[in-house]
């Protein structure tokens, strides 16, 4: 529900004869609802879930971390064999082959 909804019915609420306050209190109090509901369905509602959000935070950093040290190490031991090939190649395309014998 966006902000521009949820100000409609409150001031439709109003014009009903509801109390601004008692309308805002109502959202606010729906809200805290909903979002702990949410919380203790992921089981982020106990004295750890903080730790725990910070733990998975750091691991999520750390993953990322080594998948991209993974992917330059790749990249770079291609462009070495590469090189290495494409030396090996203009040396044998010169006549350096034999010295190799």
């Amino acid at each position: 529900m966006s902000g521009a909804i949820l100000a409609q019915l409150m001031a439709q609420g109003v014009g009903q004869g509801a109390d601004l306050a008692t309308l805002r209190a109502i959202v606010e109090e729906a809200g805290e609802l909903g979002a702990s509901r949410a919380l203790t369905r992921l089981g982020l509602d106990d004295r750890h879930a903080a730790k725990d959000m910070a733990e998975l935070r750091q691991l999520l950093e750390a993953w990322r971390d080594a998948k991209k040290s993974a992917w330059r190490a790749v990249v770079g031991w291609v462009v070495r064999i590469g090189g290495a090939v494409l030396i090996a190649g203009i040396a044998v395309r010169m006549g350096f082959g034999g010295l190799v014998k």
